[in-house]
C-alpha cells in the first residue's frame, strides 16, 4: 500500500497539501483481506480524485495586454528606434484594460545595463481611454494625448532609445500599469518618484520587452 501511495504521488508531481491529506487518509488498518481489499479500491478511488484535483484548470490569464509593431515580443528592436538610428519612440498600444482604470504609466528600462537598471522613458497620468502611443512621441512634458513624461536615466524628458556597450544583446522592458488613480504628481518627476506613487493604486501590468545590441 506504501508503494501504491508512493506511485501516486510520482505520478501527479507533488500534489496540493489538500490532495495529500485526502490520499493520505484513505491508508488502510491492520484488518482482514476482505477489508483489506475494500480499502484499496477506496484508496483507489481518492488517489483518482487527488489526480483530478493536481490537473485542475489553470485561473484564466488577463486580457490585458501591450504590443508594437514596430518588433514582436523577445525580439530585435530595430535600430532606428535606438541612439544608433533616429533615436524616436517606437509604437505602441494595448488593449483590454482592468475594469476601473483611471489612468496608465508606462516604465521602459534595461536591467542589463553595466551601472544597473537604465530608465529610458517615463510616462504617467495618461487618460483612460488612451489605447496607443504613436510612433516618435513628442519629448516635451506633456504629450498631446495628456500624458505626462518624466525624466529618464539620460536627465532628460522623454524617450531615450537603447544605446548599450558593445556586446551582448540587452532586454528593454516597456511595462504598462493600469491605475485607479490620477497620479499627484509634476512633469519631468523621475522614475524614483513615479514607481512609489504606483504602490497601492495597479489594478493591471502587462509588458512587452525587446532586444538590442550594438
Amino acid at each position: 500500500m506504501r508503494l501504491f501511495h508512493r506511485s501516486l504521488a510520482a505520478q501527479v508531481g507533488g500534489n496540493l497539501p489538500r490532495a495529500n491529506r485526502r490520499t493520505k487518509n484513505c491508508a488502510p488498518g491492520p484488518s482482514g483481506a476482505f477489508v483489506f481489499a475494500l480499502l484499496l479500491m477506496t484508496a483507489a478511488s481518492c488517489g483518482n480524485s487527488s489526480l483530478q484535483f493536481a490537473q485542475g484548470p489553470d485561473p484564466s490569464p488577463s486580457g490585458f495586454r501591450i504590443e508594437s509593431a514596430a518588433f514582436k515580443q523577445g525580439t530585435l528592436i530595430p535600430t532606428r528606434f535606438s541612439c544608433n538610428g533616429e533615436n524616436i519612440s517606437p509604437p505602441l498600444k494595448w488593449a483590454d484594460p482592468p475594469a476601473g482604470a483611471r489612468s496608465f504609466a508606462l516604465i521602459v528600462d534595461d536591467p542589463d545595463a553595466p551601472g544597473g537598471t537604465w530608465t529610458h522613458w517615463v510616462v504617467f497620468n495618461l487618460p483612460a481611454q488612451t489605447r496607443a502611443l504613436d510612433e516618435n512621441a513628442p519629448k516635451q512634458d506633456k504629450l498631446p494625448n495628456g500624458g505626462l513624461q518624466g525624466l529618464n536615466s539620460f536627465e532628460s524628458v522623454g524617450y531615450g532609445g537603447p544605446c548599450p556597450p558593445p556586446g551582448k544583446a540587452h532586454r528593454y522592458f516597456f511595462r504598462l500599469y493600469a491605475l485607479n488613480t490620477v497620479l499627484r504628481l509634476q512633469p519631468r518627476a523621475p522614475r524614483e518618484n513615479v514607481a512609489p506613487a504606483l504602490i497601492g493604486h495597479t489594478l493591471g501590468e502587462t509588458q512587452l520587452m525587446g532586444l538590442f545590441k550594438r
